[in-house]
């Protein structure tokens, strides 16, 4: 009479496609902002592991990932914000990692950081880091201008990263909920975040990068920090 139990070929087979696969998600690991804690986010009650997937995969919406409203992180104009970035190999979060871990980074490319004040229908952009971003072994500063308008509204006052990669045409978007004491007559910036390589934009955009697509990259280039951290108004 023919066992019940699985052959040990047959589990010894599951066992092997469930390490290679494990394996290949962990290499696939991309890239998700940990700081400000964004929707979905590593760290928050709503973290969902799959965060740092690009839009379009698998059902990842614009904006903000499809993530419904989470932690919020108060700021105020002239703020400098030490953006970080996690991967699942980042498992300390509370500083920079002393030694380097396994990211995703696709050659780094393009990253735009933004306010949005209804709820991502636009955001409007405060910071560019190109070439190097991002990275999860640095700090990236973001300074909130001086002249952005106050927002108490959780759910329409959003942070906002996206990043388009260099190596595959893929884009990325993380949203944070935010309050912002900014400027009495104060307004957002005119320029837009782009979107590409999803459903309704251009495909097959990618931007220059550093050529480091699993590993610690040269960090913020120096002259878009001071640009980043210094600039007042927009």
């Amino acid at each position: 009479m023919p066992s019940k139990r699985p052959q040990f070929s047959s589990v010894f087979a599951l066992t092997i496609l469930l390490l290679v696969t494990m394996a290949l998600e962990s290499i696939e690991a991309h890239m998700a902002m940990l700081y400000p804690p964004p929707r979905g986010g590593f760290g928050t009650k709503e973290f969902d592991w799959r965060i740092h997937e690009f839009i379009g995969y698998k059902g990842f919406k614009y904006p903000c990932g499809g993530y419904k409203k989470g932690p919020n992180t108060k700021m105020k104009a002239g703020q400098l914000i030490p953006v970080r970035f996690w991967t699942t190999e980042l498992t300390e979060v509370d500083e920079l990692p002393k030694k380097k871990i396994p990211e995703a980074r696709h050659g780094g490319g393009m990253c735009e950081f933004s306010l949005s004040n209804n709820g991502g229908k636009s955001f409007h952009v405060i910071a560019t880091y190109t070439r190097t971003c991002p990275d999860a072994m640095y700090e990236w500063p973001v300074r909130i201008p001086d002249n952005v308008p106050s927002c108490n509204d959780p759910g329409n006052c959003l942070f906002s990263w996206s990043w388009t990669a260099n190596l595959v045409p893929q884009f990325y978007h993380n949203c944070a909920d935010v309050t912002i004491e900014g400027s009495q007559n104060g307004a957002l910036p005119k320029k837009t975040i782009q979107l590409n390589d999803f459903t309704g934009h251009k495909k097959g955009v990618t931007f220059e990068g550093d050529g480091h697509s699993h590993d610690r990259g040269p960090g913020p280039i120096a002259s878009e920090v001071k640009v980043a951290s210094l600039r007042k108004s927009l």
